[in-house]
């Protein structure tokens, strides 16, 4: 794709979250060109992990790539399976990319940020979001997944995920609003500047039930001519572990929110 099909972030605007979280414009426009790009980061060296790395305050890996052994070792969509890493609330997991076997990716317990973070090869999920709280916000901010037959993130908590600068592609849903957790919340979740390139089913899956809702910016998809990606599906979901019926889909201005002139195809 050239460039001039790529989304372009609106960096002025950008650049004070972007210091918040520890990023300069010049990173942010690494990230977007390599996202954007047909290959994806060269990993600095590889490591393999045979059980989960727990992490608190900030790991920057400097791109190394990390992958399952052992009992980590599965590349498939069992339920269940342990993550690579582990976030305690507050952390923050900057410059790593997870590569196959990739077991259950990166759990979030509460408020986290995923910085430069990319998935080559998703296994069950690239990342699951789990804090109780209503005030957790979980920041993915640059970085790219594919390949994820199933999910690739998993809205399992509460709060807030917000989602910028990130790609992805060959997939089956991009972010699930858990539609049959034993315990559920209000879920909100924010997209601004994703490139979605086909294949893939829906980007997101909220419970208009329970009040989620999914704003969507600046979304560009490629290569999906017959506009089969549904932007925004919404269900009812449950707390008893049943498959969630869907409710429609398409922008309503209460769940989903959006209109046509947000997303681009290409």
């Amino acid at each position: 794709m050239t460039s001039a099909a790529r989304p372009r972030p609106r960096v002025r605007a950008a650049t004070g979250a972007l210091a918040a979280l520890g990023l300069s414009v010049g990173m942010l426009m690494t990230m977007e060109s390599s996202a954007h790009a047909a290959t994806w980061p060269t990993a600095n060296g590889s490591q393999g992990v045979s059980s989960t790395i727990s992490v608190s305050g900030t790991k920057d890996y400097g791109m190394k790539r990390l992958y399952g052994t052992g009992a980590l070792g599965s590349d498939g969509q069992d339920e269940d399976q342990g993550p690579i890493l582990e976030l305690e609330p507050g952390a923050v997991l900057k410059n790593v990319i997870l590569g196959a076997p990739a077991a259950d990716g990166v759990h979030c317990k509460g408020s986290c940020t995923l910085q430069n973070v990319w998935w080559e090869d998703v296994g069950e999920d690239a990342a699951t979001f789990r804090g109780s709280s209503s005030s957790n916000v979980y920041n993915v901010v640059g970085g790219g997944a594919k390949e994820a037959s199933d999910k690739v993130f998993q809205f399992n908590g509460a709060g807030t995920l917000n989602v910028s600068n990130f790609a992805v592609q060959n997939f089956g849903t991009f972010i699930r609003s858990c539609g049959n957790c034993s315990t559920q919340y209000k879920r909100t979740i924010n997209l601004n500047t994703v490139e979605v390139t086909w294949k893939g089913s829906r980007l997101v899956g909220i419970n208009t039930n329970y009040g989620d809702s999914a704003t969507l910016r600046n979304i560009t998809i490629v290569g999906d001519t017959s506009r089969k990606i549904v932007p925004c599906q919404k269900y009812i979901g449950n707390d008893d572990g049943d498959e969630p019926t869907t409710n429609g889909s398409g922008p309503d201005g209460t769940y989903c929110k959006y209109t046509s002139s947000d997303i681009t195809y290409r």
